[in-house]
């Protein structure tokens, strides 16, 4: 694997979880999944958009309008009716092993321990039964790096994802150093509120990727998700906690889209989709986002 493209700033206290979403820890989804158990310690659960306090971002009306223009360009394929090939799924799909399974996906297997000496259970990929009810969780960066347009095109990409999946299980988490619950799993999305909330979010702080995924992966799992998967969309400079890597495979499939508009790390984002199972899409313009993104969901 190539070298982080920064040296990470270690972290001198445990990262924090804002919940800016409703309804918490009422339908399915634990408190665990909120404050999470990573290697950088446990997270700390606050509640409401008030904590942001005075660093709340005041939004232009304008900023409003051009990302709704953006994500409605954006359609996504719906997941298509399969025939099944084998007993109670569709075709199979690799995923990291949690019990379920006797099929190993060998070759995935055997990269990944490459990669790690000490590998675990979660390490070990399977085939699964391909469904067509996803469960998604998307890893919204809005660090210092991702501010200004950068922050204008990501949150119109959530906004048309959840138009789209609005059928699907989906959780929004953006993150910097710490992390911060937009939607949950077990709650409907209002694409336009997420965008909103998106916005209004202070841009600031280092970027800190493994803390996201290890809250994604917390999610899937209290929420006893069949196929889980997760998307990351950052520019990758990885600059604050733990190597990101180390925490893929947890979340299910792992598909990045690469904000490569300014500073980004390209090899980063391709070890974490290759280690993740998912797909790898660049965005050096808006006018990419449309093809990036659906790219992330065909199956």
């Amino acid at each position: 694997m190539a070298p982080l493209k920064r040296k990470p700033k270690v972290l001198a206290s445990r990262p924090v979880v804002l919940d800016l979403s409703s309804g918490i820890g009422d339908e399915g989804v634990s408190d665990d999944a909120l404050s999470g158990s990573t290697g950088v310690g446990r997270g700390t659960a606050h509640t409401g958009l008030h904590q942001l306090g005075p660093g709340r971002r005041e939004v232009d009306p304008d900023v409003r309008r051009r990302a709704a223009a953006i994500a409605a360009q954006l359609t996504l394929p719906r997941p298509a009716r399969r025939r099944a090939t084998r007993p109670g799924g569709g075709p199979a799909r690799s995923l990291p092993f949690s019990g379920g399974s006797d099929e190993l996906d060998l070759d995935r297997t055997i990269e990944i321990m490459q990669e790690r000496p000490r590998p675990t259970d979660e390490d070990v990929v399977v085939r699964e039964p391909r469904t067509d009810r996803r469960s998604v969780v998307l890893l919204v960066d809005v660090s210092g790096s991702m501010r200004g347009e950068r922050l204008l095109a990501t949150a119109a990409v959530v906004g048309a994802i959840c138009q789209e999946l609005a059928t699907s299980r989906l959780g929004i988490l953006a993150f910097w150093s710490e992390a911060a619950w937009i939607t949950r799993l077990d709650q409907r999305t209002q694409p336009m509120a997420v965008i909103r909330d998106l916005l209004e979010l202070p841009g600031a702080g280092l970027t800190n990727l493994a803390f996201p995924l290890e809250l994604a992966a917390n999610a899937h799992r209290a929420a006893g998700s069949p196929a889980p998967e997760t998307v990351l969309l950052s520019d990758c400079v990885h600059n604050a906690g733990p190597d990101p890597r180390g925490f893929v495979g947890r979340a299910g499939r792992l598909g990045v889209l690469l904000d490569a508009t300014d500073e980004h790390d390209s090899d980063l984002a391709a070890d974490l989709s290759r280690l993740g199972g998912g797909r790898l899409r660049v965005v050096r313009s808006p006018d990419d986002v449309p093809t990036a993104v659906r790219g992330l969901f065909l199956r």
